[in-house]
Order: C-alpha cells, then sequence, then structure tokens
C-alpha cells in the first residue's frame, strides 16, 4: 500500500508542477486536463501526507521515551503517543477506502426517470413525491435540477418524469436510487381507513459525453408530434414534442416540457445518448455482476429497495436493514443519512472483496 501511496504523490507532485507551467497553461484543453486529474488525487495524497506525518510524531514520542523524563512530560507524551497510534489506524482505514477503484461515473451529472408502477393514480401522487424529494435533496446540495419530459395525471402527481441533476459527484450520491420504491398509506379516497401499497420504479443514469457513445444518425426514427398535459388534451398547437426512436436497440425517448422543439430534440439526445451508455455498461459488467452482487443492491430496476410507511412515520432500506422513523424530513429531501449510510455499506463490502 505504501509503495502505491508513494507513486500517487509523486504523480500529484508531477501534475502539480505541469499546472504551473507557462507552456501547459497557455493550452487550456491539456491545462484543464491536468488539473482535472491533480483535483482527484488530492485527498488521497493529502491523507497519505497527514499519514506520513503520524509515523514520524510515533517515532519520535518513542525516542523520547527512552530517555529520563521527568513524570509529568512522560505523561504528556505517552498521551501523545496514544492519540498518534489511533490516529494512525484511523488513516489506515480511510486510505484503504480512498485506493479503491473508483467508480468512472461518480463525478458525473444524472438523469434520473420516475414512473409510477402498481397503484393506479396512488402510485402517480407517489412518483411525485419522490420527484420532489430528490429536487429537495439536490437543492440542499447546491445542484441544479431540470425537467426533460413528464406526463402528469389529472389529480397530481407522474405516470412518469425524467429530470437532469447537475453538479459535483451528482452519480456518486444518487446512483445507489434505481429500484422500485414502495409506499404504503391510505388514500384521501379510502373512505375506510384500509392502507394501499403502491410502487414507483426509479431509474438513475449517469450523463454521457459524446466521446462516450457514438451514435449513428441513420439509426435514429425522429418524430414530431404536439405536446401533451393531463388526461391527454394537448397543451400546444405546434408540433415542438420530439420521440426519437434508436433503431439498432429499440429503445425510444421523448420530450417535450419545452417550447422550442431544437430544445426537445436536443435534450431527447441527452436522455438516448444516456440510456445507449447504461446498456452498454449493463451488458460489459454482467458478467461482473453475477459473479458478485454487493449488499447495497445490483441497481436492478425490478429490485424493491425501500419502503415509505406513512402510518408509521418510516423508511426504511431493505438493502442494508436500515429503518429511520423520520419519513416527513425524508421526503423534505434529508436524505443525507441514507446516502450516506449506502455509500459505506459499499465502501465496506469493497474493501471485504479487496481483502479475499
Amino acid at each position: 500500500m505504501l509503495d502505491k501511496l508513494k507513486d500517487i504523490e509523486e504523480k500529484y507532485d508531477h501534475l502539480s508542477q505541469l499546472v504551473s507551467d507557462p507552456d501547459v497553461i497557455a493550452d487550456q484543453a491539456t491545462w484543464q486536463k491536468h488539473i482535472k486529474a491533480q483535483a482527484a488525487l488530492g485527498e488521497i495524497v493529502e491523507a497519505y501526507r497527514e499519514y506520513k506525518n503520524v509515523l514520524t510524531t510515533i517515532e519520535e514520542a518513542q525516542e523520547m521515551l527512552k530517555e529520563d523524563q521527568e513524570e509529568e512530560f512522560k505523561e504528556m507524551v505517552e498521551l501523545e503517543l496514544e492519540e498518534s497510534k489511533e490516529k494512525k489506524v484511523e488513516l489506515e482505514e480511510r486510505l484503504k477506502i480512498l485506493l479503491l477503484p473508483r467508480d468512472p461515473n461518480d463525478d458525473k451529472n444524472v438523469i434520473m426517470e420516475i414512473r409510477g408502477g402498481a397503484g393506479g393514480d396512488e402510485a402517480a401522487l407517489f412518483a411525485g413525491s419522490l420527484f420532489k424529494m430528490y429536487s429537495r435533496y439536490g437543492e440542499k446540495q447546491g445542484w441544479r435540477v431540470e425537467i426533460l419530459d413528464s406526463h402528469p395525471t389529472d389529480i397530481g402527481g407522474f405516470k412518469e418524469i425524467s429530470f437532469m441533476i447537475e453538479g459535483d459527484g451528482v452519480y456518486s450520491k444518487l446512483k445507489f436510487e434505481s429500484g422500485v420504491h414502495r409506499v404504503q398509506r391510505i388514500p384521501t379516497t379510502e373512505s375506510g381507513g384500509r392502507i394501499h401499497t403502491s410502487t414507483a420504479t426509479v431509474a438513475v443514469l449517469p450523463e454521457a459525453e459524446e466521446v462516450d457513445v457514438d451514435i449513428d444518425q441513420n439509426d435514429l426514427r425522429i418524430d414530431v408530434f404536439c405536446s401533451s398535459g393531463p388526461g391527454g388534451q394537448s397543451v400546444n398547437t405546434t408540433q415542438s414534442a420530439v420521440r426519437i426512436t434508436h433503431e439498432p436497440t429499440g429503445i425510444v425517448v421523448s420530450c417535450q416540457d419545452e417550447k422550442s422543439q431544437h430544445k426537445n430534440k436536443d435534450k431527447a439526445m441527452k436522455v438516448l445518448m444516456a440510456k445507449l451508455l447504461d446498456k452498454a455498461q449493463a451488458e460489459q459488467h454482467g458478467e461482473m455482476a453475477s459473479a458478485r452482487k454487493l449488499q447495497v443492491g445490483t441497481g436492478d430496476r425490478s429490485e424493491r429497495i425501500r419502503t415509505y410507511n406513512y402510518p408509521q412515520g418510516r423508511v426504511t432500506d431493505h438493502r442494508i436493514g436500515l429503518t429511520l422513523h423520520k419519513l416527513e424530513a425524508i421526503l423534505m429531501g434529508e436524505l443525507d443519512e441514507l446516502v450516506e449510510t449506502l455509500i459505506t455499506t459499499d465502501q465496506a463490502e469493497k474493501l471485504k472483496e479487496e481483502t479475499n
């Protein structure tokens, strides 16, 4: 581990020299590439340097204790030694996690899709609640949320909605949200007070860049139509809505939230690229995924991952066995505890695999 950390520090120092070089600065594309590479190593280099300082402190304290010292000074050194040893263990664990292979998508923006599942109108209302929850969480993180396409229902909520979230490390925090979310509550239309169970499916796709996906324009069928609102009523009479079909895969995406056909086409292409990237990565990692299934889940769209129980005010994540009795706060976007526990569990599982 120490040899690997030393190599990383040397690479970081080399990048530091490059980003200060006037010739490199003059070439903005190369400079940006080096800045990004340096930033990616920053956290691990900082932890490694702190670790080296702690090792030096331990060595110096041990040397001091070999000498004749006053009792009071000796106790102070022993206390410092004990604290440094504890810090050393903490930093070793942190460095092991930082050395784990990073998900190349972690820094990307995401395209999220939420679809009402079993439960009719209740499922659509729940899909709307999930959209608000993620939007509020995004706002708290300082991210930007933009609706790409939506199919609202007459009583509120959505049959389906797709939206983009842009910001720092969005995918790293939201990637575990893919799957079936279940709600248990008493509908306002239910006179007998019976609890109904409904579901909504969430998909989280990393945004694809053009370098990630090569699309042959001849493989696309593009249709334009009038956008529609709740109940299928026409929202405008101009054919601004766009549907794109990728014929080799059969993937169909549509976008109608903008009044401009050009903007709708751009947004639909972003969704299509993300879906093609997701499909390619799923096929690439298929064998690996079947060989090992992380405790936090496979990201399978059909996997039931979480239950939101209104009568008991609780949220349970079934993959990690975590139950939180703060449903209202979570629906208001207070997702930090859930997100951090999922990330920590994933890291623990990967560490276990690395050592096996």
